[in-house]
């Protein structure tokens, strides 16, 4: 892996949403490789396209309401590169990755991961620039 850099989402960037608040045990669906598992109270979510779950706790620590039901991610993230192809274990389940790909952490210390293409986390993704006190 390369250095791990702090990032946050572009400002253009918004995710459709709805919390899956329904009398059930909640559902499995195949995606990133892996069985994802959505729980009741977790999000199901629109991101340009890409649909999928988030955890309920991770939703609410992370994401902010901009409009009926559209929420933007109000939090920085750490990622790496992957330099070779590998699996990250997420709330949900597991994502597989291919080498060029980033490893997203909720997390500073690591924690709370997930992967995402390269393509995909650059157009949705910014650096956090550091001030000249953090240098």
């Amino acid at each position: 892996m390369n250095s791990r850099q702090q990032y946050i989402k572009r400002a253009s960037q918004f995710i459709v949403a709805v919390q899956f608040d329904l009398k059930t045990e909640g559902f499995t669906y195949e995606k990133w490789g892996g069985t994802q598992t959505c729980k009741p109270g977790d999000w199901l979510v629109n991101n340009n396209g890409d649909t999928y779950t988030v955890d309920r706790e991770t939703f609410a620590r992370t994401y902010k309401s901009t409009g009926p039901g559209t929420y933007t991610k109000i939090t920085t993230v750490w990622a790496e590169v992957a330099n070779e192809a590998g699996e990250v274990k997420t709330k949900e389940g597991a994502t597989r990755y291919d080498p060029g790909d980033y490893i997203v952490y909720n997390e500073p210390d690591g924690g709370d991961a997930y992967a995402v293409s390269k393509a995909a986390f650059e157009k949705m993704y910014e650096v956090v620039e550091k001030s000249p006190a953090q240098t």
